[in-house]
């Protein structure tokens, strides 16, 4: 089967409308390790954290129950053309190390439609290679079939394009500190 997914949203900068953004990719059935793209073991649906206030969002979900520490996806990033400013489009990735971050990228497969959650509680881990410009999201923890895959987005605490999804995630700690 192939697939093409357009994480693409309708106030997203002029930018994107000319780049390049939809990518086509072999699902299988295991992971075959000569496949850049491999998200076979994820599908997308409405979020579970979707509701009347947050208006309907997707998120990513796992087709089968998965063991802690399998590969769950892998995939390649396209990196943003200099100047692009990641701060103002949540649906692209933060994609080095360095503070504050200059260079964004768009990832294939599935990764972005997984939703973040506070550090410490999310069920995947995502491996960047910033290198090679590939990643690869494992389980955290033993995952059960049609949950919601979760991580935490390395940027929440800092992006602009994150602030009222930051105090979401944070507003227990939030409330916590007030009594």
């Amino acid at each position: 089967r192939v697939c093409s997914i357009l994480p693409v949203h309708p106030k997203t900068p002029n930018l994107l409308s000319y780049l390049t953004i939809s990518t086509s990719f072999k699902m299988t059935s295991t992971v075959d390790n000569k496949s850049k793209i491999d998200c076979s073991k994820v599908y997308v649906k409405k979020s579970t954290f979707s509701n009347d206030d947050t208006g309907d969002f997707d998120g990513a979900f796992s087709v089968e129950n998965i063991k802690e520490g399998t590969l769950i996806e892998r995939g390649v990033v396209r990196r943003l053309p200099d100047g692009f400013d990641g701060n103002t489009c949540p649906y692209i990735f933060t994609w080095s190390e360095e503070r504050p971050n200059k260079i964004w990228g768009m990832a294939s497969g599935c990764a972005p439609f997984y939703n973040t959650c506070k550090e410490g509680t999310s069920n995947t881990k995502m491996t960047r290679d910033f290198k090679n410009d590939t990643f690869e999201i494992h389980a955290a923890r033993d995952i059960e079939k049609d949950e919601e895959l979760l991580h935490t987005y390395i940027s929440l605490g800092w992006r602009t394009c994150f602030k009222e999804l930051n105090d979401i995630v944070y507003a227990d700690e939030a409330e916590e500190k007030k009594n």
